[in-house]
């Protein structure tokens, strides 16, 4: 069973946490040559289309994840009658459209 709420932990699977590693380490690479455009002094519209596709990758991420959250623990938690998980989804959605 998959624990989410109090016990602010989510058992994933092998395929789905090696799919979200993957996408964070491609993101992890995005920063770091980030850090080695500035260091190497590159054209500041460069460096900012490349900040914008850095973005749009956490992002995407996000939607992934929040997708899974909604299938996963939101749904069961609305199953099991627990109206808490829908308030922590409002909360999470108010906070990622800032």
């Amino acid at each position: 069973m998959e624990h989410c709420g109090c016990h602010k932990r989510k058992e994933r699977s092998e395929e789905e946490r090696k799919r979200l590693v993957n996408r964070l380490s491609r993101i992890e690479g995005q920063i770091r040559g980030l850090r080695e455009m500035v260091n190497n002094d590159a054209y500041c519209p460069d460096i900012l289309i490349q900040v914008s596709a850095a973005g749009a990758a956490l992002n995407s991420f996000s939607k992934e994840l929040l997708g899974q959250h909604i299938h996963t623990c939101v749904a069961d938690g609305i199953r099991r009658g627990d109206d808490q998980v829908v308030d922590e989804l409002v909360s999470v959605l108010a906070k990622l459209m800032k």
